[in-house]
């Protein structure tokens, strides 16, 4: 019993003593678990403190900003959309409003370019003195005379006969074209320039003429009948700074005019400050060489066979004032072809002009213009087209005259 219980007291110390060596493990193992126990708590505080809010606050910042970028995206693309779908029409609106302020600019230019014609024409009538009736009534600041309409005549150094059966026969003489001038304010006068030897036989004879008449308009000019265009060109010059009138009219000497007829015709477009009446055609450009009415310059017009623009056929037409000052004023840069009615055309053709296609201006000799006449409907000229002016006019003008021609009482009856 004794030994026994030795035993277990000894396995008791042994125990103990194992007991400590284990207590002090024990107690090691006991101290870590505490520390990572209390490790993880204090992790776990620090966490919630140091993580957890700030990672918050940072969502939703992330979050808002997110948004404001989804918005800004969207905006962007919404308004990208829209302007694609505007785009088309804006521009399209804005090339109107350029082209529509461009055309407005040049109307603007055109009249002043115009404006600026007529004064320096005024001008140089005040200093050269060149002729004026003395009770017409006098309008504008430059204190010039206004007329109703100027009516050259074309003409040419062999043409006599024809010049005398026109004095004969439409255009008054002596004082009832001074009476005319100054009651109706109606300016006939023939025009011609010079010949090529100047001082001349031919230049001799018509000064002897016009010293006779009175009734010619001499030019700066070389005749010439491939000159025509420039003396076209120089006419309503000319005729633009020595006469203020309403209108410039051109006819060729062998062509029958009712005066009384063409001033009431003229008086109805008053309104139209850029007036372009005539007989209106459109006929072939000729390219073949050596036939009449040949033109050079025919490939500026298209292929071979094209038409010209419509102008005014050249026996008669009309212009207002604008359109006078506006050759006076460009005369240097505007283009002559071959043929006078053409280059006319071409100088109007890209501008704002009224063009009026009148066909009493172009009627036919008797019997078309009798008829017309008797009917009540009086032809302002008459020619024969096959002619281009009157066959055979300086004896045939008498005759047409008395078929087609309009009473003498009519021009002095005559409100312009």
């Amino acid at each position: 019993m004794k030994g026994e219980e030795k035993k277990r007291m000894g396995m008791g110390l042994k125990s103990k003593g194992g007991g400590e060596v284990i207590g002090k493990g024990m107690v090691t193992k006991k101290w870590t678990l505490l520390f990572c126990l209390g490790s993880f708590c204090a992790g776990l505080l620090f966490t919630n403190r140091m993580w957890t809010v700030p990672e918050a606050k940072e969502i939703i910042r992330r979050t808002d900003v997110g948004e404001d970028k989804i918005k800004l995206l969207a905006g962007d693309c919404i308004s990208k959309t829209i302007d694609k779908k505007r785009r088309p029409r804006d521009v399209l609106g804005e090339v109107s409003k350029t082209h529509d302020a461009i055309q407005t600019l040049d109307k603007t230019i055109s009249n002043l370019e115009m404006e600026l014609a007529a004064a320096r024409a005024a001008q140089e009538s005040i200093l050269s003195g060149s002729p004026v009736s003395e009770n017409v009534k006098v309008t504008g600041s430059s204190g010039r005379k206004k007329y109703f309409m100027v009516v050259g005549i074309n003409t040419a150094f062999s043409s006599r006969k024809r010049r005398d059966s026109v004095r004969a026969t439409w255009m008054p003489q002596g004082e009832k074209r001074e009476k005319l001038e100054k009651e109706k304010g109606i300016i006939i006068r023939f025009v011609i320039g010079h010949s090529a030897t100047s001082g001349g036989i031919l230049d001799k004879a018509i000064e002897a003429e016009d010293r006779k008449h009175g009734d010619f308009m001499r030019l700066d000019h070389v005749e010439g009948y491939l000159e025509l265009s420039a003396k076209t060109k120089i006419y309503f010059a000319t005729a633009v700074s020595m006469w203020d009138a309403e209108f410039y009219v051109k006819v060729d000497d062998d062509v029958h005019v009712n005066i009384a007829t063409l001033g009431t015709t003229l008086a109805r477009h008053r309104s139209k400050r850029r007036l372009y009446i005539g007989c209106m055609k459109s006929g072939p450009v000729l390219a073949q060489k050596g036939v009449r009415y040949h033109e050079p310059e025919y490939w500026k017009f298209g292929e071979e066979g094209n038409k010209y623009f419509r102008h005014a056929t050249g026996q008669l037409y009309a212009i207002s004032k604008d359109l006078a000052s506006y050759i006076s004023n460009n005369q240097h840069v505007l283009h002559k072809y071959a043929n006078e009615d053409v280059s006319l055309g071409a100088w109007f053709i890209g501008l704002d002009v009224e063009h009026v296609d009148d066909r009493r201006l172009c009627c036919g000799t008797p019997p078309d213009c009798e008829w017309k006449a008797q009917a009540g409907n009086i032809c302002v000229a008459s020619f024969d087209w096959s002619c281009s002016g009157i066959c055979k006019s300086a004896e045939r003008i008498r005759s047409v005259h008395q078929r087609c021609g309009e009473s003498e009482n009519a021009l002095w009856n005559a409100v312009f």
